[in-house]
């Protein structure tokens, strides 16, 4: 197995604590998420009803649908509460030294 490629997205500081910013890579819509300081990136949009998560609540290491409150695990996109049942994808994110946002889609 390869290590993942990272690219390149945008700047560190762009995405404030418990807030995120919706991306496109590749084409590819990721939302890029700060949370106890560290990013995580996910699909931006619920599996329950396509909302962005780049809009949602963050709190307590998962992120909620602005809609329907949905949870998603940060960690490992699990889906954590109803309405949603199927988890989000979730992608290599990290913070580079200059200040930069780097992922890996595959």
């Amino acid at each position: 197995m390869s290590d993942p490629v990272y690219q390149v997205i945008g700047e560190a500081a762009d995405v404030a604590e418990n807030r995120g910013k919706a991306y496109m890579v590749d084409g590819v819509q990721i939302a890029v998420i700060r949370h106890e300081g560290k990013l995580y990136a996910v699909d931006e949009f619920c599996t329950h009803a396509d909302a962005s998560l780049a809009f949602g609540h963050v709190k307590d290491g998962c992120v909620a649908c602005p809609w329907h409150y949905a949870e998603f695990d940060l960690e490992t996109g699990a889906a954590k509460s109803l309405p949603a049942v199927e988890a989000v994808k979730t992608y290599p994110v990290r913070e580079t030294e200059d200040g930069k946002i780097e992922v890996a889609l595959g």
